[in-house]
């Protein structure tokens, strides 16, 4: 099996209209795929198995008046199928390769605990700081 890992865009669009279960956690809209593909900030890499999409990474880069461009990964998603195939960590490189060509000088994520999947595979991306824990606060707003 030979995975490419590919950036989303207006020209690699179409490669959506052929998912994997589970890679995506509800149906894409496309109202929302239009938005995330035209806001500059926003990047997603794909993981393509033949024409599958079998993967998927997203992040945005963001900036404060106090401190210079940094990338937060949002989210990562990989086919039940494809685990365990480093395919994961491979998407988390390919956004950390971009955050550096956009200049930002920091690339973050957070998991739960019990996330046992996510932490081996982002324990597995090289130069990484150990984990921190901290405390996530949520609004759900109608």
């Amino acid at each position: 099996m030979s995975i490419k890992i590919l950036q989303l865009n207006q020209s690699s669009v179409a490669l959506l209209d052929n998912l994997a279960q589970e890679v995506f956690d509800h149906a894409i809209q496309s109202e929302y795929l239009s938005a995330f593909i035209n806001d500059p900030r926003h990047v997603m890499f794909l993981a393509i198995d033949q024409e599958t999409v079998v993967g998927m990474a997203s992040a945005v880069e963001y900036f404060h008046p106090d401190k210079p461009a940094q990338l937060w990964i949002n989210e990562v998603g990989v086919a039940p199928s494809h685990r365990r195939q480093s395919i994961g960590r491979r998407l988390v490189q390919a956004l950390i390769a971009e955050a550096e060509k956009r200049g930002c000088v920091y690339a973050w994520l957070g998991t739960d605990e019990n996330n046992l999947s996510g932490k081996m595979c982002f324990g597995s991306v090289p130069d990484g700081e150990d984990p921190q824990n901290f405390l996530l606060y949520e609004w759900e707003l109608d």
